[in-house]
């Protein structure tokens, strides 16, 4: 049997089994980290570069605005999107006479296209979103966004989560009474997962039917440490990693994003060094080293939450890639301790989350139906080189979702 009919077969089965609830369930979409809209409105006295506007009679697109990061622009752009961390009150602000929004709340538009122009660099959820109009869904209707701060953690999130609860019994609401499917990716599901943890079995039991879950970093990821170390390019050729990394480590998100000590050993190097090779529980002096202690503090507020390993309560269906090469470890050459550019020593992932991450989801339940730990029907469903962003977009991720979705 191939493998997509064998995904049908399962997941007529599993819903089958699992089924508990009226009419076609109403989907939430949660995007993951750069997966909201970002507005910004300038009020400044200083700029970093002469070219940089201070001032901005309204709001405009800051992320995701392709134009925004090109050479000498981008300094412009690091300056207002990155954060300040207080250690007295254990907050971020945004930098003076800066302020930012995320808008269209409840609307799926703005995380379905990143780029308010639907440039095809900044598509997201739009993919998915078309898929489930097919088969009967409406935007804005049965089909609702929640797009939040994504540089910030849950601990800075706390109105996200309160806005979302509401949203999910609005949308309950509206369309007949029919719980309602979080769609959720990458730390979306870790947002996702610390919400339904927030609520009662019973709210859980009436309001949500399921979370479908991609890529979700359930147990952080190593790249999260080699962004803290050299920074990120998204993948693009025209961006310099040190220049993303003077905004990505500002992001407490980032932080809570670090290896959870729930899936890595105190033992294992995460970096290497001729000096000293540092564990997960040498964070503290890593981040001293590299000069951003400011990491150990966000590290400190956000860790909570990533020990934390308790069920969601909910129906699961946990989609994820694996066998491309993923970083798991940091290398630098002898003499040059934690100076220039390390190896990147990789292991099986998505290209940005660790597997053990990523498949941590199967330890809530075993994988044949019936009795969980979870206490829920949980279906994990591994890709064969289903990159971490372009799950969004694979076949086989949107025939899966709408053969769930139809059952209802």
């Amino acid at each position: 049997m191939s493998e997509i009919k064998w995904y049908f077969f399962s997941v007529l089965i599993f819903c089958l089994l699992a089924r508990n609830s009226l009419g076609l369930s109403p989907v939430i979409l949660i995007p993951g980290d750069g997966g909201s809209q970002l507005e910004a409105k300038l009020n400044k006295t200083n700029a970093v570069h002469y070219i940089c506007a201070k001032t901005s009679t309204d709001y405009y697109n800051i992320w995701l605005n392709l134009e925004l990061l090109v050479p000498f622009v981008i300094d412009c752009w690091v300056d207002n999107l990155k954060l300040e961390y207080d250690n007295v009150t254990r907050t971020t602000k945004n930098p003076p006479g800066v302020d930012i929004r995320i808008p269209g709340w409840g609307n799926p538009e703005p995380v379905e296209w990143l780029d308010p122009s639907h440039d095809s660099a900044g598509t997201y959820f739009n993919t998915i979103g078309d898929a489930l109009v097919k088969i009967g869904y409406v935007r804005n209707v049965s089909l609702r966004g929640a797009p939040y701060d994504f540089r910030r953690a849950p601990n800075e999130n706390g109105e996200f989560f309160v806005k979302l609860k509401t949203l999910v019994e609005e949308t309950y609401t509206m369309n007949n009474k029919s719980a309602v499917t979080l769609l959720v990716h990458s730390m979306g599901g870790s947002m996702g997962l610390h919400f339904l943890r927030l609520q009662t079995q019973s709210w859980k039991d009436q309001y949500i039917r399921r979370m479908i879950s991609l890529s979700t970093p359930w147990g952080g990821a190593v790249k999260a440490l080699k962004v803290f170390a050299i920074g990120d390019d998204l993948g693009s050729l025209m961006l310099s990693q040190s220049t993303m990394r003077t905004e990505q480590i500002t992001c407490p998100s980032l932080a809570w994003l670090l290896p959870s000590p729930n899936f890595w050993k105190p033992t294992e190097v995460l970096v290497q060094t001729d000096k000293f090779n540092y564990t997960i529980n040498d964070l503290e002096k890593l981040f001293n080293d590299l000069d951003v202690p400011n990491a150990w503090e966000m590290r400190k507020d956000t860790e909570k939450y990533s020990r934390d390993f308790s069920a969601p309560g909910v129906e699961l269906h946990c989609l994820y890639g694996y066998n491309i090469s993923t970083v798991e470890k940091l290398v630098y050459k002898p003499g040059t301790w934690l100076d220039g550019s390390p190896t990147l020593v990789s292991g099986d992932g998505d290209g940005t989350v660790n597997l053990r991450s990523l498949s941590a989801c199967e330890r809530w339940g075993k994988r044949r139906f019936g009795s969980t730990v979870n206490k829920r029907p949980i279906k994990s469903v591994p890709l064969a080189a289903a990159e971490h962003l372009k799950i969004l977009h694979d076949p086989r991720v949107t025939d899966y979702i709408t053969a769930v979705m139809k059952i209802d």
